[in-house]
Parts: C-alpha cells; sequence; structure tokens
C-alpha cells in the first residue's frame, strides 16, 4: 500500500513538472514570434521597389455584397492610384445591392479611372464571393489581376508595389498585412488585435520555419490568369470556406512565389458589438479547424494565458506562480506591442496592446467552442462549413 502510495506521487510530481515544462511553450513561441517579425520588418523593403518601373496593365477586381463602413472613401483609394494604366472592376449578385448606388459615384467622380460594374453574377456554388471573382476574372482585359476586399482602403502607390513584383517570372502571387482603423467599440478594438496577437505573428512564424509563404490574405490577392488558369480558375474553388488560403495554397503547390507587400493595407473596421466580435472570431476558427486541422491542434501551444493559469494553480511555489504570471504578461504584450506599433506602425495595437490579455481569452474559449459547431454566418446568410467546403444551411 506504501509503495503504491509512493508510485503515485512519485507520477504526480512528474505529471506537474511536464505540465510546467510544457507550459513554457506559449513563451517560446512568443520569443520566436518576435525575432520573425524583427526579421521580416527590419528588412522588408526587398527588392521590389527596384522594380517600379515595371507598370504593365492590371485589373482590380472588387467582389462586394452590401456597404462597408466609409465604402465610399475605400472604393475612392483605388481611383486615385499613381499608376498608367489600371481598371476597376465590381460585382454585385443582386439587383437591389446598396452598394450600387455608391459604386455609380465612384464612377462619376473619377471619370478617368476605366470603372465597370458588373450586377447579377450567376451563382455557380456557395461561396458568393467567389462566384463574384469566377465573373470578374473572366470580364477583367488584363493578365495581373489585384483582388482586394471592399472593406480595404490604400495608398496611391498600392497597385505599383503590387505589380513590381511580378517582374519576377517565379512569382505566383502577392499579398499584404493590414493595418487596423476603428471607430471605438471594445468589440472593434478586439477584433482589431487578431493583427499583432495572431495574423502576422503566425504568418511569419511559419515563413520562417518552412522557407515560403503558402498562403494568402482575402484583403490583398494578387496573381495572373495564367496562373489563375492553371489552378483551375476560381470557378474550382466556388465552394471553398477559405478562398485567400486556397488561392495561395494552390499557386505555392506550382512551385511559384508568394511575396508579402512591404506595407500593409488599411483594414476599416465597423463600430460593431462584442456579439457580432464574437461570432467573427468563432467564424474564423471553424474556418481554420476545416482547412488546416493539424494546425488548429496546434494553436493549443500558443495559447499564453490558459496555460499560465494552469501553472499558477499548480506551481510549487508562490515564487513559482508569480514567475510565470510576469513572463507571459511581459513576453505577451511585448510581442503584440513590438507587431502592430513597431512592425506595422498600426495605431489601433499602439493603443490597445493592453487588451492582448482579454483578447487571449476571448481567443481560447472560442478555439475550444470550434470544435463543437460547423454554422457560421457569413454576410447574413448562415452555411455549414464540412471539410473546408461551404454547404448553405
Amino acid at each position: 500500500m506504501l509503495e503504491s502510495e509512493g508510485l503515485m506521487a512519485m507520477a504526480l510530481h512528474a505529471l506537474r513538472w511536464a505540465l510546467l515544462i510544457a507550459a513554457l511553450a506559449p513563451s517560446a513561441y512568443y520569443l520566436l514570434a518576435i525575432y520573425c517579425t524583427w526579421d521580416y520588418f527590419r528588412k522588408a523593403d526587398g527588392g521590389a521597389e527596384s522594380h517600379f518601373d515595371f507598370c504593365p496593365p492590371v485589373s482590380v477586381l472588387k467582389p462586394v455584397r452590401g456597404v462597408d463602413r466609409d465604402a465610399y472613401e475605400n472604393f475612392a483609394s483605388f481611383c486615385r492610384q499613381n499608376y498608367p494604366r489600371y481598371e476597376i472592376l465590381f460585382a454585385v449578385a443582386d439587383q437591389d445591392d446598396p452598394v450600387i448606388p455608391v459604386i455609380q459615384k465612384i464612377r462619376n467622380d473619377f471619370p478617368q479611372v476605366s470603372v465597370r460594374l458588373i450586377v447579377g453574377v450567376e451563382q455557380l456554388g456557395a461561396n458568393r464571393k467567389l462566384n463574384n471573382l469566377a465573373r470578374l476574372s473572366h470580364e477583367a482585359v488584363n493578365e495581373i489581376l489585384v483582388i482586394s476586399d471592399s472593406d480595404v482602403r490604400v495608398d496611391t502607390e498600392y497597385v505599383r508595389r503590387v505589380a513590381a513584383h511580378f517582374a519576377d517570372p517565379q512569382v505566383g502571387a502577392v499579398t499584404a498585412f493590414f493595418r487596423c482603423v476603428t471607430h471605438g467599440s471594445l468589440g472593434a478594438q478586439l477584433e482589431a488585435l487578431v493583427l499583432s496577437t495572431e495574423t502576422v505573428p503566425n504568418a511569419l512564424v511559419a515563413r520562417k520555419i518552412e522557407g515560403k509563404v503558402q498562403f494568402a490574405f482575402g484583403w490583398t490577392m494578387a496573381t495572373t490568369k495564367t496562373h489563375l488558369s492553371a489552378i483551375g480558375g476560381f470557378e474550382g474553388m466556388v465552394n471553398v470556406h477559405s478562398d485567400d488560403f486556397e488561392l495561395g495554397n494552390r499557386i505555392a503547390a506550382k512551385g511559384l512565389a508568394i511575396e508579402l507587400l512591404n506595407e500593409p493595407v488599411d483594414m476599416i473596421f465597423p463600430k460593431e458589438s462584442f456579439a457580432a466580435y464574437l461570432r467573427h472570431e468563432l467564424r474564423w476558427a471553424i474556418g481554420l479547424r476545416n482547412v488546416r486541422p493539424a494546425g488548429y491542434w496546434g494553436l493549443l501551444f500558443t495559447f499564453g494565458l490558459p496555460w499560465t493559469i494552469l501553472a499558477i494553480a499548480i506551481a510549487p511555489s508562490l515564487l513559482f506562480a508569480a514567475g510565470y504570471a510576469a513572463g507571459y504578461l511581459s513576453l505577451r504584450c511585448f510581442q503584440v506591442w513590438f507587431t502592430g506599433a513597431w512592425g506595422l506602425k498600426d495605431p489601433v495595437t499602439r493603443k490597445s496592446w493592453w487588451l492582448a490579455p482579454l483578447r487571449d481569452a476571448v481567443n481560447f474559449c472560442t478555439w475550444i467552442a470550434g470544435f463543437f459547431t460547423s454554422e457560421i454566418e457569413w454576410r447574413g446568410i448562415k452555411y455549414k462549413v464540412k471539410k473546408g467546403m461551404l454547404v448553405r444551411v
């Protein structure tokens, strides 16, 4: 009996120290993320700017549905490009979409830019955005296609920076990070922190480990008609959930490079409620679990807050507990500030970095919830996600 109790005590002791060691994994990840962020942004100017005189005609594709906040200014920023030859194509599925008058005003206010509007897009699959893109890619008259979401705003050199990368024939796609523009609500501020807590660090760590980028982001996806045709076009993706991941992954599988722009675009966030923020978080979690299930499980070792709470609960002394708490708070907050404020020069992160522990708590809860549901709502339409595919509810 005593021997059995002794073995049990030894097993519990070993388990406690195994968990305490495992609880250091997020700190190791934060350190790696800080290094990858520093390594990328210190040389982010890259060689693309040496090709700024490479200015082939470009088609900017804008799939839209409904009116986003500051939609006119978002669209207008694409009409103010310092670029010799480009067109902008909008596509909407419904004849009565409220965004149509906004686009018509853009056409009237910028007559010097070729702006076309396509209304009544064929519904080839469940993903309405990809239905729009399938039509837009065929309507575009130029070889280089620059795809951007409707809530994105850019500076005057944006198209020139994107096109410059295609001077290298080995480049198959170009994508970008974003900076946040919010309107004050807590939900918007927490959602904006996705940039420096997840999107950028995860992407740059994956880029460093894999040696290349194998994904794209919806706020900027640029490729060519030739490369798009080689991966089956948008018609071959009309039922997928994550169009940006699918496009980037397919192009990378062809052995082509995917480049990141050195300058982020601006993402205009609505003044959303906390409940809307939670719905968006859950939608992203469900999407990631379906397209990268192994990566979704791997996120467990990047959640510093729950591991820190566990470490504090089982720490052998108060000093140990305080060390884990101080280590998490200082390292995580610095990583978030360093990525957003220093790397991206993001004004929202510069003001809201201290909300990182709250965002981590919400993120962990939605990560768990993502295992128990596959239903999402996207632009007012309900879907189920099955193995990365959308099924209309």
